[in-house]
């Protein structure tokens, strides 16, 4: 019998490397955290040195005042030009005064958005700290499945070997191919005897192993699909694929009391399901050609309930990884903004 080649299945270490890259995140987080809150401080102490600068020169201007008010009692005919000059100096002091102002308003308002800021930097640890759990929890729930799928792989390969039946089960999916050049004549969707030896073989062996006591609660479904080559018309081929995968099915139905108890044939009808994929997926060669005999196949394989929770966990984790990017992008449009508002207060 010819196989399909699989890829070997190298999605394992995906999910800790997604858990480093959220660890990776949040340690980028608290530096960005603490940057700010650095500059702030910063920021803060130089307007405060800036401040008491401009009200020393204040007292500064203001000991000057008085100088030239002693001159003036002595000076009478320069009062006129240092009461202007008096006036100028008190404009400066009002104009330095309300810049102060301004500025301490500023500082005020910067303290408020670093304050913010550091509410929402929580608010994101927290969700990341909520996010990271559940990454572990859908790991070791996958991690489960996947066990499972493996512990029945194994045991399918076991049973052929002792049974000493030379098939290949896929170590990925636990799929059985079978060649249907063997199974069928050309164009034909009628079991050949040889076909029917085959199945009378290898079938048993397969629906005893998925129907153990110790499968059945984790069993979705047991599944025969019909491939064609890649020739001739997509609708016969996908008549011809369901016939031919219906004909096996058929025939399982037929000798299944030959070695599957009552409650067995009544789980094996509930789980049993067949398909018929017309040229899709073709198995192509060394040079990448479509293999048309190695495609005109019927596969056997079987799906766990559990399979259908990883397709969910996988969509959450991509909705995941979308929030996490949407936020990282809010954060630096608003470190941005108060960058910005920085400048201006030091210019």
């Amino acid at each position: 019998m010819r196989r399909r080649k699989h890829k070997e299945d190298s999605g394992f270490n995906i999910w800790r490397s997604y858990s480093d890259m959220m660890c990776g995140l949040l340690l980028l987080f608290v530096l960005i955290m603490c940057v700010t809150l650095f500059q702030a401080q910063k920021n803060y102490n130089d307007s405060l040195q800036e401040r008491d600068e401009r009200l020393a020169m204040q007292e500064q201007y203001t000991q000057e005042i008085l100088e030239q008010q002693n001159t003036l009692d002595a000076q009478q005919g320069q009062i006129q030009t240092q009461d202007e000059q008096l006036s100028s100096y008190r404009a400066q002091l009002d104009e330095l005064a309300a810049q102060l102002e301004e500025q301490e308003a500023q500082l005020n308002e910067q303290s408020a958005q670093l304050e913010e800021q550091s509410a929402q930097l929580n608010a994101q640890q927290a969700s990341l700290d909520e996010k990271t759990q559940q990454l572990a929890t859908q790991q070791q729930q996958i991690e489960n499945i996947i066990g499972v799928k493996a512990e029945v792989i194994e045991a399918l390969q076991q049973e052929f070997t002792a049974q000493n039946v030379n098939v290949n089960i896929d170590s990925t999916t636990g799929a059985l191919m079978l060649d249907a050049n063997v199974m069928f004549d050309y164009n034909e969707a009628v079991l050949t005897e040889e076909g029917e030896a085959v199945l009378q073989e290898v079938l048993p062996i397969y629906c005893q192993v998925l129907m153990q006591d110790e499968y059945t609660d984790d069993l979705a479904e047991i599944i025969i699909d019909g491939y064609t080559d890649t020739s001739g018309d997509y609708a016969y081929n996908l008549s011809l694929s369901q016939r031919r995968s219906l004909a096996v099915a058929q025939y399982l139905l037929e000798i299944q009391e030959e070695f599957l108890t009552e409650e067995q044939t009544e789980n094996l009808k509930e789980h049993l399901t067949v398909n018929g994929h017309s040229m899709s997926n073709p198995i192509l060669d060394e040079e990448g050609n479509v293999d048309m005999d190695a495609s005109r196949r019927v596969e056997i394989k079987f799906r766990l309930k559990d399979e259908e929770m990883i397709e969910e966990l996988n969509n959450l984790m991509q909705e995941q990884q979308a929030e996490t990017s949407a936020e990282t992008t809010a954060q630096e449009a608003s470190e941005t903004t108060a960058e910005n508002q920085e400048t201006e207060t030091e210019s």
